[in-house]
């Protein structure tokens, strides 16, 4: 892994926060690569490319407000052509018609190939543990 690529890789992963919080579906869209999959916490399964910013413009509008996101220990690992990223993420925001925020911390995996000379997203996992206690609730309260 170069200098440069690494650099490049953390710039992505900066961007996409900052988009994030502005609430700029179409600059986190524009990171993907053509061929993407993404696994998110929200339904469904799996989501194939080509994906549109038009269900994530949709999720921000159901906010009182912008979110705020964090991007927390970002492990870089780059070859010349592949690339992943581990990272722990936190959303904290208010519904709408709600007066309290929530705050959740989660688990994010990126990967991403070299097209073209540059960086691009192909593959994001987003995952929360779950309590392994037999109620399989999911581990909202956990922080790092």
């Amino acid at each position: 892994m170069t200098s440069q690529d690494e650099t490049r890789i953390r710039q992505i992963a900066a961007e996409m926060r900052d988009a994030m919080v502005a609430g700029d579906a179409e600059a986190i869209v524009g990171q993907y690569a053509p061929q993407m999959v993404k696994y998110d916490l929200a339904p469904p399964l799996r989501n194939v490319a080509p994906l549109d910013a038009g269900a994530l413009k949709t999720w921000f509008a159901t906010f009182d407000g912008p979110v705020d996101y964090e991007i927390r220990d970002l492990e870089v690992v780059a070859g010349a052509e592949v690339a992943y990223t581990t990272s722990l993420h936190r959303l904290s925001a208010t519904p709408l018609g709600s007066s309290e925020s929530f705050d959740l911390w989660f688990r994010v995996t990126v990967c991403l190939r070299k097209i073209d000379g540059d960086w691009r997203v192909t593959h994001e996992h987003s995952s929360t543990p779950f309590y392994m206690d037999g109620s399989f609730g999911a581990a909202l309260d956990l922080q790092p």
